[in-house]
């Protein structure tokens, strides 16, 4: 897939362009046309498809079809070519119409009235139901507006109209100079093969030939796909295509079987960008959506990226078995497709899998570590051992897929938080969470006993585990025992703070519990020591709370904010507080929907403080997996508090959530054939046998069947495209 040197063999071809190129008749042949394997590729695409353009995400053609269809018809008429063809173009399009749906194409209301009127010049005439009347009406309203609105070319639309050229009436006013003054330096009009083989046909000046042969021999040609179909812009944005390849990748979880090709272009493109210093012309023509485009919008729009989980997202993707990225083109959606879509979607089902098995034995682990603890059946709060699992190893499948140690510290440090936190906030008594803290403190559990016993025999073996496989994987004498027991004391201690203030009663001002609650949520316990385990691993001196990273505290910060968001209707019944009620308290004119925007426009700001330290270089000097690993903790509580408490809760969508991340096994399917890319160059065929069979003599004096006539009943203008085509000896209606 990396080492396909012919970009043109991921993008499929475009049927618009294909049609106007077979428009262009021999100069020396006019009898003849230009480019003949075009229609043979043409009757081969409908045969196969039936309808040439693209579909929604139902399997509903969408209006984007008509054009190119009409295109493909009024070409094989001009070389009274494939009678039978005519007859199931004309019948699918009965059908067509009646059920086609309307895209967001920018260049749609000037290609469907142009063709419709040059399939008119050639005797082909459009019949159409009642309930499409209105919408064609509206297009050609909508042309009539752009072409009194905008300029030929302007620095505010692009692609610009002359681009549009092929689409553009007799009655708009352009000059063969303005054709000329406009070409390209390969030949083109801005990169359109319809534009350019229209402008060909119209130019009339020889003296200019040699430009337009410049694009249509040298350059197609050079790529060898002009004979079978055509791209729907050349030269193809490069970049493009590379980049859908990486997103294609990374959706589908297999980045990291890809690292260096990966890195490879995506430094290319940046350099690339630096150099062009905001050079966005082809910004609005390179929009990318996809072939369930609505099923994806859906998809998205269901859940905040920041709170969707990796694991999760790529079994989805793989779902939708849909690779091929769909690029907005000039006339039609066209695809970036892959050659060897089937293969990626095995390996991406296959690497699923095997994640899925490398879960399942490690939440066993898991499970038996907590239970041999004592801290799965402590008799009070939350038992949520697969929840903490699952929440570190769906997460951070996407940055940290090899790291089991990374995984299983992050599960055991979450379930430990869990269950100390509970016995802080509704088991344990004062005198009990004194003598736990300051056990904790002096790293001495003699004396304790009950609950708190468990508890902190449990924190001594993490620790000691932890600090142990440390000194292994660093060597030498890196022990970092002695900081952890500090940054376990800083969070026992923010506990025994809030349990002193909820049963004294005591309300602390805004700083003072977000001094506190930032360090009593234990995000940053969490992230700091999963990233001890990391290549390269988190500097020991980033552990101290003196030293901590920007991104670490932000991290603190936004994860208070998930929780008190979503968790103070609960918090206020117990008697404890948090940001939204302290709010409602200081602010008592306000209701509670303020205190919740207010806090909310906080957590806005302070994520996107986050993102930008984690995705861009420079603002920290931490490595690229430890930043990466405080976003993958700020989207586990995204997704757990985005709407709701759920992490306190057993919905019946986090659980189907948690069998499909790891017990659920994914099926390969083969891929479906919605887009066929261009043909490689050693699967092209050479010559026109196929045409010049049906171009002979036999064929002209075969005679077609004629049906009725019926005219569009719309105010349209005449255009005189009829010019531009040999005479017809007959009149076939398009119904």
């Amino acid at each position: 897939m990396f080492s396909n040197t012919d970009l043109y063999s991921f993008v499929s071809p475009s049927a618009y362009d294909t049609a106007w190129l077979a428009m262009i008749p021999d100069p020396h042949q006019p009898d003849r046309p230009m480019f003949a394997e075009c229609l043979d590729w043409m009757l081969n695409s409908q045969r196969e498809r039936r309808v040439l353009g693209e579909f929604d995400g139902y399997g509903v053609p969408t209006i984007d079809c008509l054009p190119a269809t009409l295109a493909c018809m009024v070409a094989l008429k001009r070389w009274n070519v494939g009678p039978k063809e005519w007859h199931l173009f004309m019948r699918m399009q009965r059908s067509f119409l009646k059920k086609s749906t309307i895209p967001v194409l920018g260049g749609l209301p000037l290609f469907s009235p142009a063709m419709v009127e040059l399939a008119g010049s050639v005797g082909l005439e459009i019949i159409l139901s009642d309930g499409l009347k209105a919408t064609v009406a509206k297009i050609f309203n909508q042309r009539l507006q752009i072409l009194n609105t905008e300029e030929l070319v302007d620095k505010y639309h692009y692609p610009p109209l002359i681009s549009y050229l092929e689409a553009l009436p007799s009655w708009y006013d352009i000059s063969r100079e303005d054709i000329v003054k406009h070409l390209s330096d390969d030949g083109s009009i801005f990169q359109s093969p319809s534009a350019t083989a229209h402008a060909f046909m119209v130019s009339g000046r020889k003296s200019v030939w040699p430009t337009f042969n410049l694009f249509f021999k040298d350059a197609l040609l050079e790529v060898d796909f002009v004979f079978i179909a055509v791209p729907p812009i050349y030269p193809m944005d490069e970049e493009l295509v590379k980049l859908s390849m990486v997103n294609q990748l990374q959706r589908l979880g297999l980045a990291q079987q890809f690292v260096e090709e990966i890195d490879e272009i995506l430094s290319v493109v940046h350099r690339n960008l630096l150099e062009k210093s905001i050079s966005l012309r082809h910004l609005h023509d390179n929009l990318v959506v996809f072939p369930n485009f609505r099923r994806m919008i859906e998809q998205e729009l269901s859940l905040p990226w920041t709170a969707r989980l990796d694991h999760l997202d790529h079994r989805k993707w793989i779902e939708v078995n849909e690779i091929d990225t769909l690029w907005m083109g000039k006339a039609s959606f066209y695809g970036l497709s892959c050659l060897h879509e089937d293969d990626l979607i095995r390996l991406a089902t296959e690497n699923y899998k095997f994640r899925q098995s490398i879960y399942n034995k490690e939440l066993v682990e898991v499970t038996r570590w907590s239970k041999d603890l004592g801290l799965s059946n402590m008799g009070f709060g939350r038992e949520k051992t697969t929840y903490c699992y699952f929440a570190s190893a769906a997460a951070s499948s996407s940055q940290l897929p090899h790291h089991s140690e990374v995984r299983l510290v992050v599960a055991k440090v979450a379930i430990l938080i869990t269950v100390a936190d509970d016995f802080f906030d509704m088991q344990g008594s004062l005198d009990e969470l004194e003598s736990l803290t300051e056990a904790v403190r002096r790293w001495d559990g003699r004396g304790l006993t009950g609950h708190s016993e468990v508890i902190f025999k449990a924190l001594d073996n993490l620790v000691n585990d932890i600090a142990g496989k440390y000194i292994h994987q660093q060597g030498g004498e890196c022990d970092i025992a002695k900081i952890l027991h500090d940054m376990w004391y800083e969070a026992f201690s923010s506990w025994l703070t809030e349990a002193k203030w909820s049963k004294s009663g005591y309300i602390p001002s805004t700083e003072e519990y977000l001094r506190t609650g930032m360090i009593s949520i234990a995000a940053h316990t969490v992230a700091l020591q999963g990233s001890c385990f990391l290549n390269p691993s988190l500097p020991i001196y980033k552990l101290t709370p003196t030293q901590y990273e920007p991104v670490t505290k932000l991290l603190m910060v936004i994860t208070r904010l998930l929780n008190d968001i979503q968790s103070y209707q609960k918090e206020q019944v117990d008697g404890k507080t948090n940001l939204v009620l302290l709010h409602k308290k200081e602010n008592p004119e306000t209701d509670i929907e303020d205190s919740i925007s207010y806090v909310r426009g906080i957590l806005d700001e302070k994520k996107k403080e986050l993102l930008e330290h984690v995705l861009s270089d420079g603002l920290s000097d931490l490595p690229k997996s430890c930043k990466h690993i405080h976003l993958s903790c700020m989207k586990v509580f995204q997704m757990f508090f985005n709407s709701g408490n759920e992490f306190d809760s057993n919905t019946s969508e986090m659980l189907e959530d948690v069998k499909q991340a790891i017990y659920i096994p994914l099926e390969f399917q083969t891929s479906k054939p919605s887009i066929k890319p261009l043909p490689l160059p050693s699967e092209r065929k050479k010559g026109f046998p196929k045409v010049n069979a049906i171009l002979g003599p036999t064929f002209k004096n075969q005679t077609i069947r004629s049906f009725t006539a019926h005219s569009i009943p719309l105010p349209m203008p005449r255009v005189a495209y009829g010019k531009m085509f040999m005479p017809l000896k007959f009149k076939t209606c398009f119904i």
